[in-house]
């Protein structure tokens, strides 16, 4: 299949929308970098964990909402080796980084790329094995909306599975966590990214996003069943994965 990229309109976004949108363009040119910093490389760690319990098979297919510069999208293209994978995002300028190590890795004809809005996905029903979220669903205006189309789009039996960041529960690593990421975090945008305010915003995001328990809690209250939570660096980032029902079991 070709690369493709489709166009998406933006009128009508929200206010957050809009800003969140602003945020991840002004940063794409160094948001891989930034994530190696800032997380002291453990995503990579997250990410393969991840990749570990998804056990994805030859021609298995997903989806790939809110992905960036496709770290993920390209881990699963390899995983299935023949399956089609879609990342999608809101941000053209990531996904012109993307497009560009999708190009690299040679996966121009097993990765599409699409333009668009998580929370109203342009594709039918029951259509992917996998439908995954990588430090997005923090971001979105409503993420139970997002979790019903990630539900909606994966087969029967299918697999819905978000990895983000999550809140450390015990002290003093809590305190600790929360330093860093509050105070420290937008100075190192500063100085790495030249971005402060952008930086700023990522703890912001984190404060009325749900802990572990309570994503736990809204993937069944999407209908998701055995739904598992798993902490990782004592609860720094959370992985959470849910089946849909398969009526034909």
């Amino acid at each position: 299949m070709d690369n493709e990229i489709s166009n998406v309109k933006h009128d009508g976004r929200s206010p957050k929308e809009k800003y969140v949108h602003s945020v991840f363009e002004s940063i794409a040119g160094k948001y891989d970098m930034m994530n190696d910093i800032l997380s002291f490389r453990r995503h990579k760690a997250w990410r393969k964990f991840t990749m570990n319990r998804m056990n994805m098979r030859q021609g298995d297919t997903a989806i790939d909402l809110c992905c960036g510069t496709c770290d993920w999208t390209i881990s699963m293209a390899k995983a299935s080796g023949t399956g089609e994978i879609v990342g999608l995002d809101f941000s053209e300028g990531m996904l012109e980084v993307g497009r560009g190590k999708v190009a690299k890795e040679g996966l121009q004809d097993h990765i599409r790329l699409v333009q668009g809005n998580a929370m109203s996905l342009p594709f039918a029903d029951n259509q992917f094995d996998y439908a995954t979220i990588g430090f997005g669903l923090r971001n979105v205006p409503d993420y139970m909306q997002v979790l019903r189309e990630m539900k909606r789009v994966v087969k029967p039996g299918g697999m819905v599975v978000c990895l983000e960041l999550s809140k450390p529960t015990w002290q003093p690593f809590k305190f600790l966590y929360y330093f860093y990421f509050e105070k420290l975090l937008p100075l190192l945008g500063k100085m790495f990214a030249k971005r402060y305010e952008q930086y700023k915003w990522l703890p912001e995001s984190l404060k009325l996003f749900p802990g572990r328990e309570e994503l736990a809690e809204a993937f069944r209250q999407t209908g998701l069943q055995e739904v598992q939570a798993f902490s990782l660096t004592g609860g720094i980032a959370a992985l959470h994965i849910g089946i849909k029902e398969n009526l034909d079991v």
